[in-house]
Formats: structure tokens, sequence, C-alpha cells
């Protein structure tokens, strides 16, 4: 995913379903300057990582 796609997700008001490695991912927040996004992994709130966001895949 390009950082463009990955602001665009973030910000808009509908659920897009995005993966990271396969597993689903909530994008928390995105960092335009360092391709960077904070994501969710699963149901739990703490169980949060900070990828580039390369690694995320938008799911059909």
């Amino acid at each position: 995913m390009d950082i463009q796609r990955a602001m665009d997700i973030y910000n808009a008001r509908e659920t897009y379903k995005v993966s990271l490695e396969g597993e689903p991912v909530w994008i928390e927040h995105v960092d335009p300057h360092n391709g960077m996004a904070t994501v969710q992994v699963g149901s739990r709130p703490t169980n949060t990582l900070t990828v580039n966001v390369d690694r995320l895949k938008e799911d059909e």
C-alpha cells in the first residue's frame, strides 16, 4: 500500500479491510513524513505495531 492510500483509509468514514502479513489490522495513525503507520492487530487495543505502509495490504 502507498502512503496516500493509507491516509485515505485512515480518514475515511467507511470501513476498509486491511491486513498485515495476512492478519487483519485497523490503521490507528499514519505518519506520512516517515511512511509509517501504527496499526491495531486483532481486537485487542493494546496490541499495536508501527510498520512501513508498504507492508499493509488492502483486502478485496
